[in-house]
């Protein structure tokens, strides 16, 4: 079977290590004027940028950023009319960030960039700098916001959106807590493995999947263990970085269709959503992809030869040996908004589709009741 041709976009310029916060002020250089996409707790990190000029901070950003969120931060942006946006915190603000730098000066709106290759332009530069390691926001040309009124999220992708420089400095991840490491640090496996097994895989991008797979295999309950640790820290947000290269070209599957329902709807953290419905689609995928199922599952330590049920009640030890609360039960989900989870998941078909297996409306709503 012919591969498919693919296109791959990365940020134009990438700083790893402890420390590399402090080169983004000497890259922008006299920018001017300077927005800074933030959360209240990782506004506290924009002086570790050492811009030069006038900086003025946003710092709205909700976990699951809606369309008022985008429409305040735009209007902050039209207010300081920046030179240079720059986003510093997880994936939530990144998205919001790189909306901003393509829309604050533009006629378009969100309606009119949703979807693939719709955004005119950009005329500012725009630096992410990520405090988390999960999303790989900061690698990728997609931005994610809950209409909140419909339930689901709408999907940019561009490559205007992507980084002029991208910062992974594992030093602004270490105040990130252990629940909260574990489940993003899943999130980031899960992007690399659903674009690992995913019906429009590519040699090039199982390479990344590969290495970032690995990655969190070695570092993950290391980070968790103990949050400063440089070598853990730094080795997650570089997985976290190849599962955003991986969402490019190839994207994410049923994993994370089934995961979205569970922040637009149930409110959970996207991080926290995938980590509780990764075993089950591990496990559902696997009779399509039994050779980087075992790959995967030797990378983690889940064991060898492994069936389905056995897969399954592995990587959910795993998950749970890291400390996350793996009920949705337990997160307020009840039997019966299950139909309607199972509707909307099923319906996201820009990732159902990838999935190596079809999976029914029935089959979502199973994955639903095995992890309730």
């Amino acid at each position: 079977m012919a591969i498919a041709p693919i296109t791959l976009h990365q940020p134009r310029r990438l700083a790893i290590g402890a420390g590399t916060v402090a080169t983004v002020g000497g890259w922008a250089g006299d920018a001017g004027s300077t927005l800074v996409i933030a959360t209240p707790v990782t506004a506290g990190f924009a002086d570790k940028l050492q811009i030069r000029g006038r900086m003025r901070i946003f710092d709205a950003i909700p976990g699951e950023p809606d369309m008022a969120t985008l429409d305040a931060a735009l209007a902050a942006a039209r207010e300081a009319k920046p030179d240079l946006v720059v986003g510093l915190g997880g994936g939530s603000v990144l998205d919001v960030a790189k909306l901003v730098a393509a829309l604050w000066d533009s006629e378009q709106t969100l309606a009119d960039v949703a979807g693939p290759n719709r955004v005119a332009g950009r005329r500012t530069r725009l630096a992410q700098v990520a405090t988390t390691a999960g999303t790989g926001s900061e690698a990728g040309i997609r931005s994610l916001i809950t209409d909140l009124e419909k339930g689901s999220k709408i999907a940019v992708e561009s490559p205007h959106l992507i980084a002029d420089l991208a910062v992974l400095d594992p030093e602004l991840t270490f105040s990130v807590p252990p629940a909260v490491t574990a489940a993003t640090g899943v999130d980031a496996m899960a992007h690399c493995v659903e674009a690992f097994t995913n019906r429009r895989a590519h040699p090039m991008i199982d390479g990344f999947a590969r290495m970032g797979i690995a990655l969190v295999g070695r570092y993950l309950k290391r980070a968790v263990r103990d949050g400063s640790d440089t070598e853990a820290r730094e080795g997650m947000m570089l997985a976290s970085y190849y599962g955003g290269i991986c969402l490019g070209p190839v994207n994410t599957a049923a994993g994370h269709a089934i995961a979205y329902p569970l922040g637009t709807l149930l409110h959970l953290p996207h991080g926290l959503a995938n980590a509780i419905v990764f075993p089950h689609v591990l496990a559902f995928n696997q009779p399509a992809a039994e050779g980087k199922t075992a790959e995967i599952a030797a990378a983690l330590g889940l064991g060898e030869s492994l069936g389905q049920n056995a897969l399954c009640v592995a990587a959910h030890a795993y998950c749970a040996e890291l400390g996350i609360e793996m009920s949705l039960a337990a997160h307020g989900a009840r039997a019966e908004d299950l139909p309607r989870f199972a509707a909307d998941a099923h319906s996201i078909r820009r990732l159902m589709d990838n999935n190596p297996i079809d999976m029914s409306i029935e089959d979502v709503t199973a994955i639903y009741e095995a992890a309730l």
